[in-house]
């Protein structure tokens, strides 16, 4: 265990500031669940179903934010600079293409996207409406999550809880007047938690240009900078990026495949697991803020030639992300009354009871969420090692989870319950396959260049 304090108090700063811009994140898409849960069940019900479309987005903008972070922490350690515009503008080139394709299948056809998640036509109809404004917002989001991810490769991540704050603020409030008709505003229902949205999107983006142009000294980024890039640069960020896309596209899809599974199973079902899934990213953000922080701290490390401090490293985080996930899943459990009873008195009894039911299994299977996940996405991805976590979530997910829960849904007809277990028991078992893969040592790789291909500790 490394035993200086300075390293702890480095470790949680970063990590607590990511996991405050984690949860700004997801309120503000708790905050359209919870109020349109006081508003009308189908109405909540719908908007978690295009929430799923919005993850999958999310997902890959991640996985394209992912390849920035990785390369740009390991040419921060080098104190080489230079590179790292020329990798962001890689970055937004794939982010925003993907961006305009999900904008074009979500406007071409919503009601079928959402009928591959759902069989309640109420549900589904409250889901178009809100598909219809919100999906302006995906291209909007895309570049600002970029360019926010890019930037905390090189260690700026307060912006990313001050954008986070000030969308959540202006969601809040808009959600207020527009969902229910406060204030002499008009009642629009879902149509007025997505245009709430839509407003915060675009103040993000404008927050993010401002900085860049007025506060940011360190890249010193401009138009220029990342429309005319070195192209020789797309073939370092596709080495890096193209797994974690594939491993994020792939998981992205396979949790509408989740929520299609649980939402032919009933509205009642449907809205459980909104609530559990919401609840869940709300309070595992410190987790998910470690496993940001990690990376960063390991791709710093080996850029700058320290392998030797990896093993001490590498086994101090093991322990903290076993911590954080006790906490975390202790925290789900006992948070569990209080959370329903913000949603007021539109649940019906059995969403209610199914909601207490789902995040029970989450508290449990989130200890193993806070270790795995933190070690596999945050060590060994910011090792340079892109590919594992692909390989492993395309065989647990393909060949385990999904059949088998789908035979327990449709085939063996088990409670929601147990269909909700069988679709997160992944998070315990994918535990061995990581253990194995970080002691191995195999994932500690430089990938700038200039550097040697792959260097143990």
């Amino acid at each position: 265990m490394i035993r200086e304090k300075e390293f702890y108090r480095t470790f949680s700063i970063l990590a607590l500031s990511l996991a405050l811009q984690n949860l700004l994140t997801y309120s503000v898409n708790m905050m359209d669940t919870v109020m349109l849960g006081r508003y009308s069940q189908d109405a909540m019900s719908g908007v978690s179903l295009c929430n799923q479309v919005q993850f999958m987005l999310q997902m890959l903008v991640e996985g394209a934010g992912e390849g920035a972070v990785v390369l740009g922490a390991q040419y921060w350690g080098k104190n080489k600079l230079e590179p790292i515009p020329h990798i962001i503008g890689s970055a937004l080139r794939f982010g925003g293409g993907m961006a305009v394709l999900m904008f074009c299948i979500v406007r071409l056809a919503p009601r079928q996207l959402l009928g591959l998640l759902s069989n309640e036509p109420l549900v589904i109809a409250e889901g178009v409406r809100y598909f219809q404004i919100i999906s302006f917002s995906y291209i909007i989001f895309t570049v600002t999550r970029i360019l926010v991810a890019s930037l905390r490769s090189v260690g700026i991540v307060k912006l990313g809880y001050i954008i986070s704050f000030s969308t959540l603020c202006i969601n809040i409030s808009l959600n207020y007047l527009l969902i229910y008709g406060n204030c002499g505003f008009p009642q629009l229902g879902v149509r007025g938690a997505a245009i709430a949205t839509l407003v915060s999107r675009i103040m993000e983006l404008l927050i993010v240009i401002y900085y860049l142009k007025f506060r940011e000294k360190q890249l010193c980024l401009t138009l220029k900078k990342l429309v005319f890039i070195d192209t020789s640069y797309i073939r370092d960020y596709m080495q890096v990026s193209l797994p974690v896309l594939l491993n994020q596209a792939q998981w992205g899809a396979a949790q509408m495949v989740q929520t299609g599974i649980l939402g032919h199973l009933g509205g009642d079902v449907t809205a459980a697991n909104a609530i559990a899934v919401q609840a869940y990213q709300v309070l595992s953000v410190v987790a998910y803020g470690a496993s940001s922080a990690a990376g960063i701290v390991v791709g710093k490390t080996i850029g700058a030639g320290k392998q030797s401090e990896l093993k001490k490293l590498v086994h101090t985080l093991e322990v903290l992300f076993a911590g954080i996930g006790i906490l975390t899943g202790l925290a789900i459990f006992l948070l569990r009354t209080p959370i329903l009873t913000v949603f007021g008195g539109s649940l019906t009894e059995r969403a209610y009871l199914l909601s207490m039911q789902f995040m029970a299994v989450i508290a449990l299977t989130t200890v193993g969420t806070s270790y795995q996940v933190a070690c596999d996405n945050g060590i060994i991805r910011g090792g340079g090692d892109t590919a594992f976590s692909a390989k492993m979530n395309l065989i647990s997910m393909w060949l385990i989870i999904v059949p088998l829960s789908a035979l327990a849904a449709f085939r063996w007809n088990l409670t929601p319950a147990a269909v909700f277990f069988l679709l997160k028991w992944d998070q315990l078992y994918k535990i061995i396959p990581v253990a194995i893969r970080l002691h191995s040592w195999k994932w500690v790789r430089v990938v700038t260049r200039g550097g040697s291909e792959c260097a143990k500790p």
